[in-house]
């Protein structure tokens, strides 16, 4: 199999797609916008993507995909991040000036950053601030990312574990053009919709997926874009809505949402 995942060797997506999908051919492509085209297309089966990390939220791009998209949701796994201060061979920690790496990952190492007084540069992804600094050979300069990325362009550790939170997981998306769950299981469930601009829409939305006995996880709102000041709202529950409560929890929706897309009905949150 074909696995597409955003960044370069040695991403937290790549990693992710190694253990989700062991063996298979993981290709790298250059954004997430590019990723959801791959799978589109048919040029991969599957692609891998965060959707949220417990730290610094959701990830809105992957989000906006989505909604706009035409793909599904066929699994949700959890992955534990561990970020770790990475630098050319020979520097030490009092040579570090500056810190580069993804927005996320400097934000979720932002005590860290504080305390040390490091400059901070933006990168596009975590390994891809590994692989620059590895070619800049600039000792003044660490790149924020995992240990997998240290050993794949030959970086030293200076320092681990340097995230705020021990618990940092970050949330990956597995998406198809089919809508066939991985595991075969249908525990959980991610559906996006809009309501009517009419009082009380929303609410009534809550309400009739709690009546038909489904648990809302998560509710989020993004903008619709296609209007301003319209939102669309990306859910998460629990059950199996291919069910006959499933069909009639949707068909309810209709009375109060102007916009209705199942993304997917797949076994619950898997820790790698």
């Amino acid at each position: 199999m074909k696995i597409a995942y955003s960044g370069v060797k040695g991403a937290y997506a790549h990693i992710a797609g190694e253990k989700i999908f062991p063996g298979s051919d993981c290709r790298a492509y250059p954004s997430f916008g590019n990723v959801y085209e791959a799978v589109t297309s048919g040029e991969c089966d599957y692609g891998v993507m965060p959707i949220e990390n417990s730290f610094a939220g959701d990830v809105a791009q992957v989000m906006d995909l989505l909604y706009f998209g035409k793909l599904y949701i066929v699994g949700i796994y959890e992955m534990p991040i561990a970020h770790h201060l990475l630098a050319v061979k020979g520097a030490g920690i009092s040579d570090i000036r500056r810190v580069v790496s993804h927005p996320q990952a400097l934000d979720q190492c932002a005590g860290y950053i504080r305390e040390k007084g490091y400059e901070q540069c933006a990168a596009t992804n975590t390994a891809m601030a590994a692989r620059d600094v590895a070619a800049a050979g600039d000792i003044h300069t660490a790149a924020i990312a995992s240990r997998e990325t240290a050993e794949i362009y030959g970086l030293d550790v200076l320092d681990h574990d340097i995230n705020e939170k021990d618990d940092n997981m970050t949330r990956f998306v597995v998406i198809s053009k089919e809508d066939r769950p991985l595991l075969g299981e249908r525990q959980a469930f991610s559906m996006i919709f809009t309501v009517n601009n009419v009082a009380g829409a929303l609410a009534k939305a809550v309400t009739t997926i709690a009546l038909n006995g489904f648990n809302l996880r998560a509710i989020r709102s993004r903008p619709a874009k296609e209007l301003a000041w319209n939102y669309y709202f990306y859910i998460e529950g629990e059950g199996d809505i291919s069910s006959p409560a499933g069909a009639r929890m949707v068909e309810e929706l209709k009375y109060n949402c102007d916009v209705i897309r199942v993304l997917g009905n797949y076994h619950s949150d898997v820790t790698l």
